[in-house]
């Protein structure tokens, strides 16, 4: 996977955690930076971590199951794209303004669940994990920390749009891993 795509997946999977950024920016009346970095390290760690995860799971069972992996990560890619369109057009999530561990903790995983599933597609691919998580985390904990003082400037009037633009850009590249691996895309 080239450095463009990866960035492409960076993007999609950082959506959800970009979206709660944004609320999490609504619930304050200032946003001091140690929110944003506060925010940033949650959903970017919980983002690089959970594709690590996926990964060595997927490569445990790589064997059983090399013949159909690029429909596996088709399928998987595609239903979570699907859920983050869906959620595009539903109500936006309800935060409170609190970015203690308890509060935190539920929320990175929330957000990252998604791509706990594209480290098993990795796993299929032969993706040099650890540049991919790392770089995962480094965009996850970017947007998330942007989506805090964006949240409290602007307000939850691109959040929708955030999440179905996140939601195509994943069902789009499992597309395009399904067309390659059948020989349709060189």
């Amino acid at each position: 996977m080239g450095l463009g795509a990866l960035f492409i997946v960076a993007i999609g999977l950082s959506m959800d955690a970009f979206a709660v950024s944004i609320c999490k920016g609504l619930s304050v009346c200032r946003v001091r930076p140690r929110h944003a970095i506060i925010t940033g390290l949650w959903f970017g760690g919980f983002q690089a971590l959970m594709p690590l995860v996926g990964y060595l799971l997927g490569t445990r069972f790589e064997d059983a199951i090399k013949q159909f992996d690029h429909w596996i990560a088709f399928i998987l890619l595609g239903l979570i794209g699907a859920n983050m369109i869906r959620e595009s057009f539903g109500d936006a999530e309800k935060l409170n303004d609190c970015f203690d561990c308890k509060t935190m903790f539920p929320f990175a995983i929330a957000t990252s669940i998604d791509a706990l599933a594209v480290g098993v597609s990795f796993a299929f691919l032969g993706v040099d994990i650890i540049p991919a998580v790392s770089f995962i985390g480094i965009i996850t904990f970017a947007l998330s920390a942007v989506g805090v003082k964006l949240g409290n400037v602007f307000g939850a009037r691109y959040k929708s749009k955030a999440e179905l633009a996140g939601g195509i850009i994943l069902i789009l590249m499992g597309t395009k891993i399904l067309l390659e691996h059948l020989g349709i895309l060189g």
